[in-house]
């Protein structure tokens, strides 16, 4: 009975430890505006449009509030609360969704080598774009790639381009994926280009875009 007992305490550490869960809770609703606790943490006050702690407002009224956590959009009325799986999981590959800011641009965050960095969605860019700070920070040691030249506002410069084994947006994880990399501050972020698009459904919805791994 207690290896019994010990072995299902065991398989709930394991599961809650590779789980995380994001908990929010609204104690606050104004037009534009959502006043709420995420994981406990005092009640903070949030802007449509805006993130906080993986949180983001997309819109408000004094009845409900929408938000997006790691992709999944969840709407919440006045005291309600829920409790959303993060990505520290397996990676399930479902849809994200992504929103337009104040400029109509699709921004968000993806991770390479386990480095969080900020992109923007460029279909005009044939590839995924990145500056050298932001690749050494990746730890991607692109000075072994390949030298190729690369129109810029500039003139035409020489970058490198390299294959990265690994790029996840959110649930979704791309697999060599082809990526120049600049010298210099240039792009202030990920670009990301078609060399990862092309790998995606793009479908938009007014503000709404979502993304869906095609193979």
């Amino acid at each position: 009975m207690k290896l019994k007992l010990l072995f299902g305490f065991l398989i709930s550490l394991l599961a809650s430890s590779v789980m995380a869960e994001t908990r929010l809770n609204v104690v606050g609703l104004f037009s534009g505006k959502a006043l709420v606790s995420i994981n406990g943490s005092a009640p903070q006050s949030i802007g449509v449009g805006q993130t906080k702690n993986g949180v983001k407002l997309v819109s408000a009224d004094s009845e409900s509030a929408t938000f997006v956590v790691e992709g999944k959009r969840q709407t919440l009325k006045m005291g309600q609360a829920a409790s959303v799986a993060g990505s520290a999981g397996p990676v399930s590959n479902d849809p994200v969704s992504l929103y337009a800011d104040s400029r109509g641009h699709f921004t968000g965050k993806l991770s390479i080598n386990g480095a969080s960095l900020k992109y923007l969605v460029d279909t005009g860019a044939s590839t995924v774009a990145m500056n050298s700070g932001d690749a050494k920070f990746a730890k991607i040691d692109y000075e072994k790639g390949e030298k190729v030249p690369v129109n810029t506002a500039n003139g035409m410069v020489m970058a490198y381009l390299v294959t990265v084994n690994t790029l996840k947006i959110g649930t979704i994880t791309l697999n060599n994926v082809d990526v120049i990399v600049n010298e210099g501050g240039s792009p202030s972020m990920v670009l990301l280009g078609m060399s990862a698009l092309n790998k995606l459904d793009m479908k938009r919805d007014n503000s709404i875009m979502t993304l869906t791994k095609k193979y």
